[in-house]
């Protein structure tokens, strides 16, 4: 990246989740509620006659009232007696782009004495081969085993059934999503007492309590900036300035603070801060859209979502291309790279080289980007990753950037 000019430093700035990429828009409050079964599929019947699609459902519609009114904006997989396969259920889901995902059901099990209540969660530990699960869940891991405690617990409390533990499962329904998710098993209808217990609305009331305070005891109704991963992180100050000023954005609710940052992520960016489209006004005129012909680079076609900011970002001239014909909007950005780019965004490309003490160990006088990489440390803008060691060639992550330019944005503010 020492390739691209820095306008893209500008990108810096980026410290943000997507803006335009492929993260979904943010929706950080959004629960989706799965009633299980339905229509053609009563999944089980109970001792008493009891249908399992409409104790699910019931519980699943109280559920969704409750969460309402403590602030939560709530989908339901179905909200009639109605077959949706799973794989339905899921697509659903990511449509709706939901903070997490809870799947209602009722139990049964040959043996009639067994009872109580237990959740489902998909865990990489325990994997199935015959069903594999998407690559999200599988990272998910301990999120979903974290909702499906603390519903579980909640939902023992307020209910009352024993506490059958949290089992590891390949459920469909909680193996191919993208967000933490649980299949709440209530309780047992093939169990005299469990049924009988289900039939009862007041006792389907505690289930879906249960359940709402373990979903608000996880996804509190105000997270920080709206984030629900970033809860007593080290950067969750600036990442909430920063979204405040609408310079950050997450997607799914999560804010994903130690994640790389990309090229094209950083210059999404860098356009909504700078108006790439007003800048080439100004440096050549109206005709400033046609002045310059597009690039063609073999990683950038015009289908991929950052191609018209990188064309304008190319025509400004912060950016140009690899002797390969690439720009390489994918790729994760060092620390180094950020660092050059920066300080040629904010102090132009002339500057002169570092000549005192070289502070890191890894930073060496003779290291490319040492002049920009100590300066900016002047300016108190970049801190190493100790006291005596930058990890120059490490990726930049979602948090370090959103910290630099939380302080950038502060140290430029008008005294």
């Amino acid at each position: 990246m020492r390739r691209m000019r820095t306008g893209l430093c500008k990108l810096l700035v980026t410290a943000v989740v997507l803006i335009a990429a492929p993260m979904q828009a943010f929706a950080a409050q959004t629960v989706v509620v799965d009633a299980g079964h339905g229509g053609s599929d009563p999944g089980a019947i109970g001792v008493n006659g009891l249908y399992e699609k409409n104790v699910n459902y019931d519980i699943a519609a109280k559920l969704r009232q409750l969460l309402v009114k403590l602030g939560y904006d709530v989908v339901l997989t179905r909200d009639s007696d109605e077959y949706i396969s799973l794989a339905d259920r899921v697509d659903l889901t990511a449509k709706a782009k939901p903070a997490l995902f809870v799947s209602v059901h009722a139990n049964s099990h040959p043996n009639a004495n067994v009872d109580g209540s237990l959740v489902l969660y998909y865990d990489k530990d325990y994997p199935q081969d015959s069903y594999p699960a998407s690559d999200a869940m599988t990272a998910l891991t301990p999120e979903s085993k974290r909702l499906a405690s603390l519903v579980l617990q909640n939902m023992v409390s307020e209910a009352g059934f024993s506490d059958k533990g949290l089992v590891p499962s390949a459920a469909y329904v909680i193996r191919m999503g993208q967000v933490p998710s649980i299949l709440v098993e209530t309780a047992f209808l093939s169990n005299k007492n469990d049924a009988a217990r289900l039939a009862d609305e007041t006792v389907r009331q505690k289930l879906a309590e249960g359940i709402a305070k373990g979903i608000a005891a996880y996804l509190p109704p105000s997270p920080p900036g709206g984030f629900t991963d970033i809860s007593g992180h080290w950067a969750s100050d600036a990442i909430v300035r920063l979204k405040e000023k609408g310079l950050v954005e997450g997607g799914w609710g999560r804010y994903l603070p130690d994640n790389p940052m990309t090229r094209a992520e950083w210059l999404t960016i860098a356009d909504r801060l700078f108006q790439f489209d007003k800048a080439l006004r100004l440096q050549t005129g109206s005709s400033a859209q046609t002045s310059v012909t597009a690039q063609v680079y073999k990683d950038m076609p015009k289908t991929h979502w950052a191609y018209e900011t990188f064309q304008e970002a190319i025509r400004l001239g912060y950016i140009t291309g690899y002797e390969d014909s690439t720009v390489r909007p994918d790729q994760a950005v060092t620390r180094a790279e950020v660092a050059a780019l920066l300080e040629r965004m904010t102090d132009g490309t002339n500057q002169a080289p570092w000549t005192k003490a070289a502070d890191f160990t890894d930073v060496p006088l003779t290291h490319w980007a040492s002049g920009p990489i100590y300066r900016l440390k002047q300016k108190g803008l970049f801190n190493g990753v100790t006291d005596k060691t930058f990890a120059p060639a490490r990726s930049m992550t979602r948090a370090e950037m959103a910290v630099m330019i939380d302080r950038y944005v502060a140290a430029a503010k008008p005294k």
